[in-house]
């Protein structure tokens, strides 16, 4: 209806309300305008209610035809329901599909009934049919028909389906299981007795007999070929030949190789109705045995005539039968040639390795000859014999290896770790100028360092260890690539045997100051340049294929440092156990008190006592120069502790400075002649005030104790304390300890802060 439409569409409130802003929200509406407002849309109300009953009086005859049409609609919706009532109601007074689903379920259950019952004598068929195998087996079995027997017995095995059991199986099938298995074992059994029938050896006689015409209770006449193919067909080739394998192995194959240059085996036959009926290998010892048998040429040709009496009369040529009678014993007869022969042959000396050719040559014939006889098949080959042989040189390298490697961890573990008291004497006595000398030579104790060219007292292991390594590397440098390889591993684990063992076995002796510790500290040193050396010693006369890899680098440095760690522990023990015996003395106070003083002199005498102690373990075992440098850091620390202690002192009587000052040239007259040994323990000019700065200041504190305030500062001016390592701190806390407070005082202090400004 478009024209109700355009006149809905002309109603406008804003042309209603002409002359009004409706945008604005601030003005409200006013009366007037509300009932102008209700009286032009009450207006046009009216005009569309007129607008609308024209428009149904003009189309009356188009909606009297649109609602009878409506009406013949929902009529005929309800004839249809009418007649869907009336199906519904039939179905309900007789339900035919109940009747259908229930001929369908009779129809599905009956023939699963006949189904399951078809099965099931299927089922009872097969049972019966097996059932009826397996007594035929067992019948066969007792009238000695084995390959009949065996055959039934491998065709039951897959019908059965034995080894590939299933959940849920018939009862049936595991019981006709166990049947199987017992009439298994039972031929089985059978089949091995009949073997140990056929092949025997007499220990009186020394023969291998092997019977063809075999018997075994009510059972007789069965031929060994019958046995063998049973056998064969059922899978028990290895069982049924392990007795006999066992047993020829351990009477027959074993003394052709113990015994070879007296062994010697004959065939013989004997016949009945022209048929052989058995087969005899008779071991005889042979008259004829001067001859070393140096290449093994007596054991692999007494064995291969065992071998191929056993491929000839027991195995009957057959190459199946053969290849599982090798697999049983060609390994043990490898093990037992290089056991009893190969590895006793192995050359002692590098030098002879050449000689063992023939050997390996032997040893891969004698292989070769037991392939063509299909005693080892070539897929299961392994040449053991061969390849023992041909790796001989590793073996003798392994071999070496493991003595010299044994060699020096007992050099290693024997040694005591000390030195001679001749040697220590000598080596104590011993001037820089090289007056009186030690004959390296002479001692296994003294040795010659390789870079500084000094003299070092070291370990009896350590010499010999380097002494093993060398001749280890001298073998390297004339022996081919395999064994040079390995005497090289031998060298360098030799090395590192020293590092691993010897911290270990002195580990109680480097807690404590002692002359192990430092001749192990020697030894160190010693071993870094020795190792250092090898390389340039040797590399160019080494294989090619050593030189790639042979490098001793990496393993020095770890001896340098080794060397340094103990000679830094032992300073440091030394150092603390000073220390210890200098806190005894309560920091040197009081000492015009005869107990102070004396307590304090006692402590001295202690300091003194264990310096002379270290000096008679250290002397006569390290180098000069490390003696007098280690000896040096010690006394530092002893000098610069006990200035620091009388410095700290912050009030001194007359009679205690001249106390303190007592002590001080005590100490030093008792250590003079430990300070004169010091001098002379190198070629050095350095002074020994410069390597013991504080050594230069207690002695000129000695002097202070007893100086007069104007030549302390005086001598401060000069500086004169200065070079003997004062401060400025300490002078004017020394002066303010011994002087009392006075106009001098302050002026000296002033003149000490006005220098020092």
């Amino acid at each position: 209806m478009p024209e109700i439409d355009a006149l809905f569409e002309s109603i406008n409130v804003r042309d209603l309300l002409a002359g009004h802003d409706l945008n604005d929200p601030t003005t409200p509406l006013s009366a007037p305008d509300l009932r102008l407002l209700i009286n032009r849309l009450e207006s046009h109300s009216l005009r569309i209610k007129s607008k609308v009953q024209s428009y149904l009086v003009a189309h009356h005859s188009d909606f009297s035809e649109l609602f009878s049409v409506c009406q013949d609609a929902v009529s005929r919706t309800r004839l249809i329901s009418d007649d869907v009532s009336d199906v519904l109601q039939l179905v309900s007074d007789r339900p035919i599909d109940v009747e259908i689903r229930s001929v369908v379920d009779e129809i599905t259950e009956k023939t699963k009934e006949v189904k399951l019952k078809r099965e099931s004598l299927d089922l009872v068929s097969a049972i019966v049919v097996i059932c009826e195998a397996l007594q035929e087996t067992k019948e066969a079995l007792k009238n000695g028909r084995f390959r009949f027997a065996a055959e039934r017995i491998r065709e039951l095995k897959i019908v059965l389906r034995i080894g590939e059991e299933e959940d849920g199986e018939p009862v049936a099938y595991a019981l006709l299981r166990k049947e199987w298995s017992t009439c298994f074992d039972e031929i089985q059994e059978v089949l091995a007795k009949f073997m140990e029938n056929a092949v025997r050896f007499e220990l009186e006689s020394s023969r291998l007999q092997i019977k063809y015409q075999l018997s075994v209770g009510e059972t007789a006449g069965i031929a060994l070929s019958t046995v063998l193919e049973a056998m064969e067909v059922i899978g028990m080739l290895d069982y049924g030949f392990a007795k006999a394998a066992d047993s020829i192995f351990k009477h027959v194959i074993t003394p052709a190789v113990t015994h070879a240059s007296t062994f010697t085996a004959v065939e013989d036959s004997s016949k009945a109705s022209g048929e052989i009926t058995e087969a005899t290998l008779w071991l005889k010892k042979s008259s004829d045995h001067k001859i070393e048998d140096v290449d093994g040429d007596a054991i692999y040709s007494g064995i291969l005539k065992v071998v191929k009496f056993i491929c000839s009369s027991l195995c009957f040529g057959n190459s199946t039968w053969i290849h599982s009678f090798g697999r049983l014993t060609c390994p043990r007869i490898s093990e037992l040639i290089i056991s009893k022969f190969l590895s006793k042959v192995v050359p002692e000396d590098a030098s002879k390795l050449a000689d063992f050719q023939k050997i390996i040559e032997r040893a891969s014939q004698f292989e070769a000859a037991l392939q063509e006889l299909n005693f080892v098949s070539p897929s299961d080959a392994e040449s053991r014999l061969s390849k023992y042989a041909e790796d001989v040189e590793v073996h003798f390298a392994s071999r070496k290896k493991i003595e010299i490697l044994a060699k020096a961890r007992n050099l290693l573990l024997q040694c005591n770790f000390t030195i001679p008291q001749e040697i220590a004497m000598r080596n104590a006595n011993l001037k820089s100028d090289g007056v009186e000398s030690l004959d390296v030579s002479s001692s296994k104790h003294i040795v010659c360092l390789l870079f500084s060219s000094e003299r070092c007292v070291v370990s009896e292991a350590a010499s010999q260890l380097m002494n093993l390594v060398h001749k280890t590397l001298e073998d390297v440098c004339v022996s081919s690539a395999r064994v040079a390889s390995e005497f090289y591993n031998a060298a360098r684990d030799s090395i590192l045997l020293y590092e691993a063992v010897v911290p270990v076995k002195l580990e109680k002796q480097l807690d404590g100051i002692n002359q192990a510790a430092v001749l192990l500290h020697n030894d160190c040193l010693y071993l870094f340049e020795e190792i250092l050396g090898l390389a340039f010693e040797y590399r160019a006369s080494f294989p090619s294929s050593i030189k790639e890899y042979a490098v001793f680098a990496d393993v020095a440095p770890r001896f340098k440092l080794m060397a340094e760690e103990v000679l830094q522990k032992q300073v440091h023990l030394v150092i603390s156990n000073l220390r210890e015996a200098i806190d005894s003395a309560d920091g040197f106070q009081n000492t015009h008190q005869m107990k102070q003083f004396e307590s304090a002199q006692f402590c001295i005498e202690q300091v003194v006592f264990s310096l002379e102690k270290v000096h008679m373990i250290w002397k006569p075992v390290l180098r000069p120069k490390t003696y007098k440098q280690s000896m040096c850091v010690v006394l530092e620390s002893v000098f610069r502790r006990i200035a620091r202690d009388i410095l700290l002192l912050d009030d001194m009587a007359a009679d205690e400075t001249f106390q303190l000052q007592r002590l001080i040239y005590l100490m030093l007259e008792n250590l003079s002649s430990l300070l004169d040994s010091l001098r002379s323990a190198d070629d050095t000019c350095r002074p020994l005030d410069d390597l013991i700065p504080s050594l230069r200041k207690t002695r000129k504190l000695a002097e202070l104790l007893d100086m007069p305030l104007k030549s302390i500062t005086s001598a401060w001016e000069s500086g004169e304390l200065s070079s003997c390592n004062f401060t400025r701190t300490e002078v004017q806390d020394f002066i303010k300890a011994i002087f009392t407070d006075s106009p001098l005082r302050k002026e000296c202090l002033w003149r000490i802060d006005d220098v020092s400004q």
